[in-house]
């Protein structure tokens, strides 16, 4: 009789098998290539951090943290998201460093999800994060950058949605008056949720012409046109300078020649709480989710004693492998089968084939129970066998 769970996983854990395995590392060398020419430094943090600082600074919701206590009694999570790590990494360790810094990592990240999610608990992200540089070159770099990465993967069909928190939220106090209320609009549009958000506009106790500036706040998606039309919804000095940021950023990413990706999203609603600015997410044409997403986010590093602004993105390699379309294939091995007394000479034709770079599996002859079966797995099969010298083939 079998042990319970045996052969199950926890709630959103996945297998990755060897041709899925190779297909996103593959993926990913290109990737960290293509981020290392920009000149980022890798980093790696623990996958443990304090529940009390990382923990509380990722923004990730509460029932999504993995928890656990150390021997001490410490609530400890598993990192969440690297943006919280990092700016506790650049707070510390690298406190001496001056800024701007610009680092990249590949690493896992965990978030518990719910029975009817159905979403991974355990992914791979790559990215970086520019900090200690708040202009618009430095938020047109990381945008730029990622499509760059994103088209050095083999992405070739994908737009990048690009909004500006500090419009959305300018615009929603402005009229409803609160946080509270500003809130339940902002969380429709994180879900886009337009009908829903549509629906509750008409229902608010509002004069005509603001229903309408909220209502069209949906119709903000498109060329760079519609930074300018953003500019008749907005009243405020807060919206006029993001409209304006935004502006900056976009000229700055014609200097780059990506336009062609870009669209304009001015009802763009991120579910981490500390953006600050520009935010912007990644679409391939196989996905109905983002496969990359980053922003600006000026106030984080302030909790970890060293205030300054930044900016980053991270891709999903599950979610852009998907969208790629790569299936992967068989790695091309050769097989050297051996019976005993031929063993020296099947290791040192072993030796000679690696060091020309092929990939070599020594297999004793004794521990093969169907031949021809185990033959089909390779690109070459190569015999040892008997008390010839030389009998490939045989």
């Amino acid at each position: 009789m079998s042990k319970p769970f045996m052969f199950e996983k926890p709630l959103g854990m996945r297998d990755t098998l060897p041709q899925l395995y190779d297909t996103k590392k593959n993926v990913r060398v290109d990737m960290e290539e293509e981020i290392a020419r920009w000149g980022y430094q890798s980093i790696q943090t623990p996958t443990l951090e304090y529940y009390e600082t990382v923990g509380v600074a990722s923004a990730i919701l509460d029932q999504q943290l993995f928890k656990l206590l150390d021997q001490q009694g410490n609530t400890l999570v598993l990192r969440p998201d690297m943006t919280a790590p990092i700016a506790r990494l650049v707070a510390s360790s690298l406190k001496e460093k001056a800024f701007p810094l610009r680092l990249s990592y590949h690493t896992n990240l965990y978030r518990a999800q719910q029975k009817e999610g159905g979403r991974a608990a355990e992914f791979q992200q790559i990215g970086v994060e520019l900090i200690g540089d708040g202009t618009a070159s430095a938020d047109g770099e990381v945008i730029a950058l990622m499509i760059a990465a994103l088209k050095k993967a083999g992405l070739k069909d994908f737009q990048v949605a690009i909004g500006h928190i500090g419009y959305v939220n300018a615009l929603l106090l402005d009229v409803v008056g609160n946080e509270e209320r500003a809130n339940t609009l902002r969380r429709y549009l994180y879900e886009k949720n337009y009908v829903g958000y549509r629906q509750h506009v008409k229902s608010l106790s509002l004069s005509s012409i603001d229903k309408s500036r909220l209502l069209s706040l949906l119709k903000l998606r498109g060329g760079s046109e519609k930074i300018s039309e953003a500019k008749e919804l907005i009243q405020t000095a807060e919206g006029e300078k993001a409209l304006s940021d935004l502006s900056k950023i976009w000229d700055v990413l014609e200097s780059y020649g990506v336009t062609e990706h870009l669209k304009i999203d001015l009802n763009l609603v991120m579910h981490m709480s500390y953006y600050t600015g520009v935010v912007f997410e990644g679409y391939g044409s196989r996905l109905g989710v983002p496969l990359s997403s980053g922003g600006r986010y000026d106030e984080l590093l302030e909790k970890f004693n060293r205030p300054s602004q930044a900016t980053g993105f991270g891709i999903r390699l599950d979610l852009l492998v998907e969208a790629i379309g790569a299936k992967g294939e068989d790695p091309s091995q050769t097989c050297i089968i051996f019976s005993n007394e031929r063993r020296k000479e099947a290791i040192a034709l072993a030796v000679e084939k690696r060091e020309a770079g092929e990939a070599v599996v020594l297999q004793d002859l004794s521990g093969v129970e169907d031949m021809d079966e185990f033959s089909e797995q390779f690109a070459e099969v190569v015999y040892c066998i008997g008390k010839a010298k030389k009998e490939d083939g045989q």
